[in-house]
């Protein structure tokens, strides 16, 4: 009890204004009171007003009133000092230093609670307080307390910056606006704050967006090492069960071919957790950058906000990995193949057929690109069967042979309506799609003046319409080779390169998916290379075919 009498008689002798015990205490008409100093510094500042008013109760006199000494609360305040009983505020309500100062408080200053962007000054708890009470400041814009006020200041006409100059990306104030800014695009501070808020926030989706894929991506890559392990393992299974019949013979090309698994079995887990890794990194940022830009969404002081925004809007680079996909889980499987061929052949395959083992020549090619084949019993070894989707073919493409041929016919083809058909080209698509090393065949058959395109496309290409969006080889999402009755060309996003080489009816087409490698070849007795494409493909892609005239017709082959 003595403690709260002690606390009410610090508050009752403290200035309203300093918050300090009273100095030479002066009582208003009013009631109120003051230390002399503060009351007369109060109503210097309304001298040009021609009327003074309380800063508590905000009682107005006409004629500035004649203060007088409260003795009573003089001696009260002395009593106190001598009985060492004035109260402090705890330590953790003064300003540190890394806390923002009350700019009214005199002495050791409390920590602001608020900072005002009318006053462009901040406010601890007790000063803060008209700000609540007093009708005309309950208006201003009050923040989180803030050492950059001033900042807020146009440097040019000393005024409060509350517009945005479009045209010249920075603040200003009215004065500027109608000055050097003068019929440029100026819009309130409010206003661009708004608009790059919505662009925050589409900023931020995308971070989130991205970290969700990335998240997809690295559960691919580890279903990508599960698939190695366990392919690899088996192969280790049956291995060791078909060298068992030849102890003698294959005891040494049994541990070549272990060490040649593990070799490469580590070496493509190293290369997915590698990017994996990446990807993990790439998230961890992106949570961090979108923890900055929610925090800068939150703040209210639009000029900081338009300060902060340009250093933390931009994104880094991603890391390109929409191309990742899970294969089919087979890896070694050749090498189980070419074991079996040992047991059976054990004589030719330890003089001729040894290297059928070897793992550079199995399909382990998760990330690492491979030499491209020179024999087309080579090319061969990766052949793969294509079908065509007769969702995907133009009305008057009629498909046979277990749809891996398709002719141009006059009349249209009794197909249904579906979103995937090509509604203006006369192309189709395969239905599988293409990932890995793969090879196919295309027999063609064009009359004269007719034309047989052989292609290959992302999935997402546009199929409604008659644009260049649709039409394979004139946009980014596609590649074809136009083959005539004497020449060929090849087309990709609306670029022409004039083919030469000998014709042959049938083109051969070799895809390395990971390494961005598309041949095609003429096929005869021998396999010559018409053109070869390096670059990056993102997606699967799929077979395609394009005809030009009626009669005109293209198969895709069944490799032996």
């Amino acid at each position: 009890m003595e403690q709260k009498a002690v606390q009410l008689d610090q508050e009752i002798i403290s200035c309203p204004i300093c918050l300090d015990l009273l100095k030479d205490p002066v009582t208003t008409p009013c009631g109120h009171s003051y230390c002399m100093k503060c009351i007369n510094d109060h109503w210097d500042t309304e001298d040009e007003k021609r009327i003074h008013s309380c800063p508590q109760c905000r009682k107005s006199f006409t004629q500035r009133p004649e203060l007088l000494k409260n003795t009573m609360l003089a001696a009260l305040v002395e009593e106190l000092k001598k009985t060492g009983l004035q109260a402090a505020p705890a330590d953790h309500c003064y300003a540190g230093p890394e806390d923002v100062a009350c700019d009214f408080c005199t002495g050791r200053k409390l920590r602001a609670l608020k900072s005002c962007l009318f006053c462009l000054a901040s406010y601890c708890e007790k000063h803060l307080q008209p700000h609540y009470d007093v009708a005309p400041l309950k208006k201003h814009k009050l923040v989180e307390p803030s050492e950059k006020l001033q900042e807020n200041i146009c440097s040019r006409h000393d005024e409060v910056m509350k517009m945005f100059c479009r045209t010249d990306q920075q603040c200003i104030c009215y004065l500027c606006s109608v000055d050097e800014h003068k019929g440029h695009d100026t819009v309130s501070a409010a206003a661009e704050r708004t608009e790059r808020q919505r662009e925050l926030e589409g900023s931020r989706h995308n971070i989130q967006q991205r970290i969700q894929d990335r998240k997809k991506d690295v559960k691919l890559l580890q279903q990508q090492v599960e698939a190695i392990n366990g392919s690899a393992d088996k192969t280790m299974e049956d291995g060791d069960r078909i060298f068992t019949q030849l102890i003698r013979l294959m005891d040494k090309r049994r541990s070549d071919v272990k060490q040649q698994v593990r070799s490469q079995q580590e070496t493509e887990v190293s290369r997915v957790k590698e990017l994996q890794e990446k990807l993990e990194q790439e998230i961890t940022e992106l949570k961090r950058k979108d923890a900055e830009l929610k925090k800068l969404s939150h703040t209210e002081d639009h000029t900081q906000f338009l300060h902060n925004y340009p250093s933390l809007s931009a994104l880094s680079e991603s890391t390109h990995s929409s191309s990742i996909k899970i294969r089919p889980l087979k890896y070694f499987e050749d090498v189980t193949a070419a074991v079996s061929e040992v047991r059976n052949k054990l004589q030719d395959v330890l003089r001729e057929t040894w290297r059928n083992i070897s793992l550079t020549e199995t399909e382990v090619d998760v990330l690492l690109p491979q030499p491209e084949p020179k024999i087309r019993a080579d090319f061969l070894r990766y052949s793969c069967e294509i079908t065509l989707d007769p969702n995907t073919a133009y009305t008057q493409l009629l498909l046979s042979e277990g749809n891996r041929k398709a002719t141009f016919m006059r009349q249209q083809q009794s197909y249904s309506d579906h979103s995937d058909r090509f509604t203006q080209w006369l192309q189709v698509l395969s239905r599988e799609s293409l990932t890995g090393r793969c090879y196919w065949e295309v027999e063609r058959r064009e009359r004269p003046f007719g034309v047989v395109g052989v292609a290959v496309a992302y999935k997402n290409i546009r199929r409604a319409g008659d644009s260049d969006e649709c039409r394979f080889g004139f946009n980014d999402k596609s590649w074809i080779l136009f083959c005539y009755t004497d020449c060929c060309d090849f087309h990709h996003n609306k670029v022409q390169t004039t083919v030469s080489g000998p014709q042959s009816s049938r083109v051969g087409v070799y895809l390395d998916h990971s390494a961005g490698i598309l041949s095609f070849y003429s096929v005869s007795d021998t396999m010559t290379l018409l053109h070869r494409v390096q670059t990056t493909f993102t997606q699967p892609l799929y077979a395609g075919l394009r005809l030009g005239w009626s009669g005109d017709s293209a198969e895709f082959c069944e490799l032996k």
